[in-house]
């Protein structure tokens, strides 16, 4: 499973919490790119939500990640 920010983009607006059908649903319906759909028929097949994308990849970027100086803006 290989998540990218713009993979990611396509479940900004997805209905959190949300089940792993509900977003295989989702990405379906928006017409999310192939990779995206794989990526998440990859998670466990469990009745758990999933309350954002930072559970289904640990890894994704928030904003404390990238350190700025609001006065040099």
């Amino acid at each position: 499973m290989i998540w990218t920010i713009e993979l990611a983009s396509f479940l900004d607006d997805a209905p959190w919490p949300a089940s792993k059908e509900e977003l295989i649903d989702y990405a379906e319906r928006i017409g999310a790119p192939l990779e995206v759909l794989e990526n998440l028929k990859e998670l466990e097949d469990t009745e758990d939500v999933y309350e954002s994308i930072e559970e289904i990849w640990p890894d994704f970027p928030t904003d404390d990640d990238y350190y700025y100086n609001e006065d040099e803006l």
